[in-house]
């Protein structure tokens, strides 16, 4: 058996969201100055690298983070390469065969961007055909390789409404660059965040 761990981790090279609060590691307690041990504080957001979207991301009254299936977030899941450097169109998915699969990981040129601090706005989303695609298709989770499943700055964030409000779990901010297109079993356990839009999540695959 072997995990590769497709998160990215929480340091000072981690890209932020726009607008979003940026990662950082608050010394509370040291021992190095006298304290009785090391205690932090972790400032962030809640879709601050690895991260799963709630529901409630995008509707007010809908389940939050702590609401989220379990099961569907542990399970086969099947890793796609995707070559566009445009948005992810229903064109491009439907030269895949999804029919068995209802857990899809996009791997895409986002990958590569991770390691550089600063927020990239050409990364590659998904666009409302590729979304639509997605939710019609039966795919129940979609995880992405950058930190929005959405194309930057799109008017009315189509891809999040029809994901989730089509009861698509979300998965953003996955670390691809080494995995190869194929099925996994997926483990992905988001922050069991009361009445959070979004959660931190580890997620690894196994392989046999």
């Amino acid at each position: 058996m072997k995990l590769i761990d497709i998160s990215v981790p929480l340091d000072a090279n981690l890209p932020t969201y726009p607008n979003n609060t940026p990662f950082s590691l608050e010394a509370i307690k040291r021992i190095g100055r006298g304290d009785s041990s090391n205690v932090s504080t972790l400032h962030m957001s809640a879709h601050a690298g690895t991260h799963v979207d709630a529901p409630r991301h995008f509707f007010d009254d809908a389940p939050g983070t702590e609401a989220l299936p379990l099961e569907m977030l542990v399970g086969r899941a099947r890793v796609i390469e995707v070559t566009s450097r445009k948005g992810i169109t229903a064109e491009d998915l439907a030269r895949i065969d999804l029919s068995e699969d209802v857990r899809v990981l996009i791997k895409t040129l986002n990958s590569r961007l991770w390691g550089s601090p600063e927020f990239q706005t050409d990364y590659v989303g998904v666009t409302e055909s590729g979304a639509r695609h997605l939710v019609d298709h039966g795919i129940k989770v979609v995880g992405v390789d950058y930190l929005s499943v959405e194309e930057f700055k799109r008017p009315g964030a189509p891809a999040h409404h029809i994901l989730l409000g089509g009861g698509t779990i979300v998965i953003e901010g996955l670390n691809l660059r080494d995995v190869e297109p194929g099925a996994y079993e997926m483990y992905c356990l988001p922050l069991r965040v009361v009445g959070s839009d979004g959660a931190p999540a580890r997620v690894v695959l196994r392989t046999s």
